[in-house]
């Protein structure tokens, strides 16, 4: 499962990449579906994954404002800053949790950790085919999503 969560880090940074691009104007532009515009999907995708790791983890949730983090530059760096502390957990005791039931604050049902890890690898793809479709609709080739090929650790 690690080399999925792998496949959809270096996707994002190839989003990032290619936001470059763009101006802030476009960037945060209101957008129909997703959360509303390309970097609050990119927060968003962020957010979420890690708020499902520190429940997986048994941790508080701590809750990132998007208003907090209205930049590319911004955005980047949390996703960054919390990889580290993800792809830690994944390393070292992802597995061990699979089976666990995890219960999360913001969410009313049990899960086991096993399907949350799904959960969050599956939320970002269908995050990334929005991304994708708000590509086009601004004439521009979105980001290639193809897993085969890809290097991972």
């Amino acid at each position: 499962m690690r080399e999925l969560f792998e496949y959809n880090w270096q996707v994002r940074d190839e989003w990032f990449e290619w936001c470059s691009q763009l101006t802030s104007k476009e960037l945060l532009e209101e957008r129909i579906g997703g959360v509303g515009s390309i970097l609050h999907t990119l927060f968003h995708i962020t957010e979420v994954e890690y708020s499902w790791v520190t429940a997986i983890q048994g941790n508080d949730d701590i809750v990132y404002e998007f208003s907090d983090y209205n930049s590319l530059e911004k955005v980047k760096r949390l996703s960054n800053d919390l990889r580290i502390e993800i792809r830690s957990f994944l390393k070292s005791g992802a597995d061990e949790k699979g089976k666990d039931l995890v219960t999360a604050p913001w969410d009313a049902g049990t899960y086991k950790a096993e399907e949350i890890l799904r959960h969050i690898i599956v939320h970002e793809i269908h995050h990334i085919g929005q991304l994708s479709v708000w590509s086009r609709e601004i004439k521009l080739d979105p980001v290639q999503a193809n897993f085969i090929g890809r290097k991972f650790d």
